[in-house]
């Protein structure tokens, strides 16, 4: 950018070298032509500064929710995962093996709003808060069916 400047003050620098004549048409145009270059170099400088600004509060977003995103999923292992380079599908079926090789309660349901599919961890279950789908944010509502013979197991029965 400084290049642009430097170019532009040389080009004033020059016609006045040349003793470019200012009430001649000619050194008239010329002088005016050099203060609008002047003008636009300046512009110029003060716009490329403002984009680096707007990169570094980008890059801070970025930071931020890179941050939330692990503390949304409680670890990398969802990182790995997340990135499905080679197109398929079949990486979410990666994921389910592992939490449930890991001992972990997750499983997997298909959101009744936008229909994709998403994991729930029992606990998520058993607290009070909604389940929230990440991709239409509409709230998930699950219903259960006791599978038990008896009144004396804590489910209501129809």
């Amino acid at each position: 950018m400084e290049d642009l400047i430097k170019k532009v003050s040389y080009l004033k620098g020059y016609a006045d070298g040349l003793d470019i004549s200012p009430k001649s048409d000619e050194g008239k145009l010329i002088i005016k032509l050099l203060g609008v270059l002047g003008e636009m170099a300046d512009a110029i400088e003060e716009l490329t500064d403002r984009v680096d600004d707007v990169e570094d509060v980008v890059d801070e977003l970025d930071e931020c929710v890179l941050t939330i995103a692990d503390d949304m999923y409680g670890d990398d292992k969802y990182d790995d995962y997340y990135d499905d380079e080679d197109g398929d599908d079949d990486f979410m079926d990666d994921y389910d093996d592992d939490y449930d090789s890991d001992g972990d309660d997750y499983f997997e349901i298909q959101c009744p709003n936008c229909g994709e599919d998403v994991m729930i961890d029992f606990d998520m279950i058993d607290d009070d808060n909604a389940i929230v789908c990440p991709n239409c944010h509409e709230e998930i509502e699950l219903e259960f069916e006791c599978d038990c013979d008896g009144d004396d197991c804590g489910h209501e029965h129809e």
